[in-house]
């Protein structure tokens, strides 16, 4: 398998060297770091040419990078079932930038696309309908970023009086934010059976003897 995916990785380097910028086999699979440019074309070729056939869109999902100049990494895993191979590709793009949509080649695009959008805030141009999936109308934020507060910015209540749902800024007090790990047998006030054998210098007690 690892013969026929360095092939693979040198024939699509080959065929298409203005978008593939280096290749790596990890875990059994090949990955591919390319530029956004000429994705659309490249995920073409992929799903065309008679050596490769990846067919099957299996997903699309992104990785954040806080630290870097090109926040972002957009990957796109494909299943050849011709050739009972995995690709996967990278795309390196900055939090301002815009990636090709690849829904004119994999329909089935149209909601991973949308998916990556609500949890990252990536834009995909040509995109024909990229707006949030998961989330709710008139959310605020991207909850799969690094920087996204683990409350959230909103809490949603529904209001008895109102007979409807609200939302509202999140109000946790700070005593909720504290956690101390405690295991919940350890406040107990009460003595577990054998636990009164045991003093609390760590010492067995007479009685248990």
């Amino acid at each position: 398998m690892s013969d026929a995916l360095k092939e693979l990785g040198t024939y699509i380097e080959a065929k298409r060297p203005d978008c593939v910028l280096s290749w790596d086999i990890t875990h059994g699979e090949l990955n591919l770091d390319i530029t956004p440019n000429n994705i659309v074309g490249l995920v073409e070729f992929l799903k065309t040419d008679a050596t490769c056939r990846f067919s099957s869109l299996v997903d699309i999902t992104a990785v954040d990078y806080t630290g870097r100049t090109k926040r972002f990494d957009v990957v796109y895993h494909f299943l050849s079932m011709y050739q009972n191979h995995r690709i996967r590709l990278r795309v390196s793009v900055r939090e301002d930038a815009m990636v090709p949509s690849i829904v004119n080649v994999h329909p089935s695009a149209n909601w991973f696309e949308r998916e990556v959008f609500d949890m990252f805030g990536i834009l995909f141009s040509g995109h024909p309908d990229l707006r949030r999936i998961l989330t709710d109308y008139g959310f605020r934020g991207y909850p799969l970023r690094k920087d996204f507060p683990t409350t959230g910015y909103t809490e949603v209540r529904y209001d008895e009086a109102q007979k409807r749902v609200v939302y509202e800024p999140v109000s946790l007090v700070q005593e909720y934010r504290q956690f101390d790990f405690m295991s919940p047998w350890e406040g107990a006030e009460y003595i577990l059976p054998g636990d009164d054998k045991t003093a609390p210098d760590g010492h067995v007690s007479k009685d248990a003897k």
